[in-house]
C-alpha cells in the first residue's frame, strides 16, 4: 500500500532519527520515480531541516522547513494517503519553523501519522533494528549529527566520473 522507501523513511525518522538517511531513501525513490512529486520533496526536505537544525546550521533549516511547507500545504488528498495527518502535519511543521527561527536548539519530533497498522509496520522494523519508535536523537553519535562529513563517498565520486566521461565521450 505504501512505497517500501517511504517506509524506510518513517522508520529512519522515527527510530534512529538519521534524518540523513530519510533523506537519502525518499530521494532515491523520488528520482526512481520520474515525477515532480511536492510531497516526496516535501518529506525530504523536512529531514534535511532537521538534520541542519540539529547541527547547528539554522539558516540551512529554515530555508528547508518553509520550503517544506510551501509543497505540503497544496497536497492535502496526497499527504492523506500517505496516512498522515493534514492538519496535524502543518501544525507540528510551523512550530518547528518558529523554532528554528527563534534558534530554539533541536529537539526530536514525530509526523503525525493516522494509520495504525502503517505505525505498527515502521515498530516492528525499528524494534528488529534495536531500537524504539520516538526514543531521542544521540547527539554524541558524530554519524547521526554528522553524516554528511563522515560517509564514504567513493562509490558516488565513481559514478561522477563514469557519468562525466559519457558525457564527454558524447559530446565529441
Amino acid at each position: 500500500m505504501y512505497p517500501e522507501a517511504y517506509i524506510e523513511y518513517l522508520t529512519y525518522f522515527h527510530g534512529s532519527r538519521d534524518f540523513f538517511e530519510c533523506h537519502e531513501v525518499l530521494e532515491e525513490h523520488w528520482k526512481d520515480e520520474g515525477q515532480h512529486n511536492g510531497v516526496w520533496v516535501g518529506l525530504i526536505q523536512i529531514a534535511v531541516s532537521l538534520y541542519h537544525q540539529r547541527r547547528g546550521n539554522y539558516n540551512g533549516a529554515l530555508r528547508m522547513m518553509k520550503s517544506a511547507i510551501d509543497k505540503l500545504t497544496v497536497h492535502k488528498e496526497e499527504i492523506e494517503r500517505l496516512g498522515l495527518k493534514y492538519e496535524a502535519l502543518l501544525e507540528v511543521l510551523g512550530k518547528r519553523l518558529d523554532e528554528i527561527e527563534r534558534l530554539v536548539p533541536f529537539r526530536d519530533v514525530d509526523l503525525p501519522l493516522a494509520d495504525p497498522l502503517l505505525i505498527n509496520l515502521c515498530c516492528e522494523r525499528i524494534e528488529k533494528e534495536g531500537s524504539v519508535w520516538g526514543r531521542e536523537s544521540n547527539m554524541d553519535d558524530e554519524l547521526i549529527v554528522h553524516k554528511h562529513k563522515l560517509r564514504d563517498r567513493s562509490e558516488v565520486i565513481r559514478e561522477r566520473e563514469a557519468q562525466k566521461k559519457l558525457r564527454l565521450k558524447k559530446n565529441s
